[in-house]
């Protein structure tokens, strides 16, 4: 019941109490993503000024027509649904938690991880288009992506808080401050781990799912 009332209420007022770091978080994440994904529609050449070469190519693989297992990484191909769906986890949550726990570096951390996964995102989105991949990537992110990049924007927010309390602590020492700021934005930074954990659950066991037609993954 605690559960069902917190995602229910506690983490929606929580929220859209912080709506004003989620803004800035959201435009640090989304704008760059959609510059990088724009300029490498245009010229799949440009990702290679953000990643490497190797980089690039696990991509590619990862969402190649040919490819029987789309979204699974080089090496991961006889990995079962459960063993990806933990894979998942493992990296969604480790980009959300360098997002949130960077943002004592007086926020700054927090801005490059939203700066720099907007990017990358962005730039593979854009890069995949242009090489002709959109029967694989898009159906493939198309089910996941929102619970993914919201619960992203979300942590980065809550990392921001926390850069914000040691800038401005107002009456309170910095310690008191941070502490003040950890206990707000823990129910941010617990509703991003639900989101991120039903975005695993759905990129294992559904995103990657053979024989799905398009539009309903698209629906």
């Amino acid at each position: 019941r605690a559960i069902t009332k917190f995602l229910s209420v506690g983490f929606p007022v929580a929220l859209r109490k912080e709506w004003r770091p989620w803004l800035i978080a959201s435009c640090l994440f989304y704008l760059p993503a959609f510059f990088m994904g724009f300029m490498c529609y245009l010229d799949s050449e440009f990702l290679y000024s953000l990643v490497t070469y190797e980089q690039v190519k696990q991509v590619e693989y990862m969402y190649d027509p040919a490819n029987s297992l789309v979204g699974r990484p080089e090496g991961r191909e006889s990995d079962s649904d459960f063993m990806m769906f933990g894979y998942y986890i493992w990296n969604n949550i480790g980009i959300d938690f360098k997002a949130y726990a960077t943002g004592l570096l007086f926020g700054l951390g927090s801005i490059f991880f939203m700066i720099f996964n907007g990017l990358f995102i962005g730039g593979v989105a854009g890069h995949l288009t242009n090489k002709g991949f959109i029967e694989t990537f898009w159906p493939f992110v198309s089910g996941h992506s929102a619970l993914e990049l919201t619960a992203a924007t979300i942590a980065g927010a809550a990392g921001l808080k926390l850069g914000y309390a040691l800038i401005n602590p107002k009456q309170f020492t910095r310690a008191l401050a941070l502490k003040k700021a950890g206990i707000d934005t823990f129910p941010l930074i617990a509703g991003a781990a639900f989101l991120t954990f039903l975005a695993a659950f759905v990129e294992g066991f559904w995103s990657a799912t053979p024989g799905i037609p398009l539009e309903v993954k698209y629906g």
